[in-house]
């Protein structure tokens, strides 16, 4: 079975995401990171963008799902990673990262990261 990836890096969005209400009004930085593992058989064989997993459609997807405010990173990774799931019935599993830059947490931090790996 082939393991082949199809990846978007360092997608930055404005987003309204956090726990506490006031990072939900406030917004704040986001970096998404995105891999998904496919089959580029038909694509490499054939040429063919319906052979592969196209990063416009991924990068759609991120940004619809990042524009919803949200408490936790998690559940935005999640509704990522199901809409993937439903738009590509090729892909095996996928990863994704959501990082927010300079996280509440009392002092100073480039940025907190959650990322979730799923499976097929």
């Amino acid at each position: 079975m082939n393991k082949d990836i199809v990846s978007l890096e360092g997608m930055e969005f404005y987003a309204f995401h956090g726990f506490y209400e006031e990072e939900r009004e406030k917004g704040n930085e986001f970096v998404v990171d995105v891999h998904v593992t496919t089959n580029f058989t038909i694509a490499s064989e054939h040429d063919d963008l319906d052979g592969t997993v196209n990063y416009e459609t991924i990068y759609a997807i991120t940004k619809e799902e990042m524009a919803v405010p949200t408490k936790l990173l998690e559940r935005v990774a999640q509704r990522i990673l199901d809409r993937l799931f439903e738009a590509f019935h090729d892909i095996s599993s996928i990863e994704i990262s959501v990082a927010k830059k300079n996280p509440p947490v009392g002092g100073q931090v480039k940025q907190s990261r959650i990322t979730m790996i799923r499976h097929k």
